[in-house]
């Protein structure tokens, strides 16, 4: 079914155009609902023309090596636009995307997309803002494949999710707002199901992990100061290889 004016105004590389913009959009537009588990697009599908919107519920970003391990590269919120090669690339997913709950995902005809661009050039750059945060994501995570103690990249993990999700207050402590297994932690850091379990133990009690995928942070200094004591442990003993 099509989208809803407000929902389009709900969309927020969208923000600025006015009532009569959001009506010509309106046409090109449609609302899909997922159940939990439901794949949206599998890695090599061919994409329609279309800007990808998560209207509501969370998408997980995954992509399969040919040694068979799958790596969760993202996993997204509402509001997130994503399989960037339908718009500006090859028109080919590059991962495959699942729902992880239910979830609503908004689309736009690129040539309904185009036309309001050429009245409004500032959508554009609002979605190339976004395209770029996602490079510099991508950057910092093979960075960290290569270069950092997984205990290092799992904390950065934590912390990026806070950021990306926000979190609530519980129990004297700060709650992510996104519920994550260790399934899909360990796969997004490249390590294994076991080693992630003995990772959080390690991190209590400033982290602490409960049932559901519920991860609570007491101390955010302090696990900021682990991340560090950990990079300066590895330093060191890098340098001692060295002498």
């Amino acid at each position: 079914m099509q989208a809803s004016i407000a929902q389009l105004r709900q969309i927020s590389v969208l923000r600025d155009l006015e009532e009569a913009e959001l009506e010509q959009l309106q046409a090109a537009t449609a609302l899909y609902a997922y159940q939990t588990g439901e794949v949206v697009m599998h890695a090599g599908d061919p994409l329609p023309s279309r800007l990808y919107v998560v209207f509501s519920g969370v998408l997980q970003i995954t992509r399969v090596a040919q040694t068979g391990k799958e790596t969760v590269f993202r996993v997204l919120p509402a509001g997130e636009i994503f399989a960037a090669p339908a718009l500006v690339g090859d028109g080919i997913a590059p991962a495959t995307v699942m729902a992880t709950g239910p979830a609503e995902v908004l689309t736009i005809e690129r040539d309904a997309l185009l036309q309001a661009i050429s009245r409004r050039p500032e959508v554009a750059l609002r979605i190339l803002e976004i395209y770029n945060q996602r490079l510099q994501q991508l950057h910092n995570m093979v960075h960290d494949l290569v270069s950092e103690r997984a205990l290092v990249r799992l904390i950065h993990l934590i912390r990026y999710y806070a950021m990306q999700f926000g979190t609530t207050p519980s129990n004297q402590a700060e709650q992510l707002n996104v519920k994550l297994s260790y399934y899909q932690l360990a796969r997004s850091v490249g390590i294994t199901y076991e080693e992630c379990v003995r990772l959080f133990k390690l991190l209590q009690p400033v982290v602490s992990y409960k049932r559901g995928g519920l991860i609570q942070v007491t101390n955010w200094q302090a696990l900021a100061a682990m991340a560090t004591r950990a990079e300066s442990a590895k330093s060191q003993s890098e340098q001692s290889w060295t002498r």
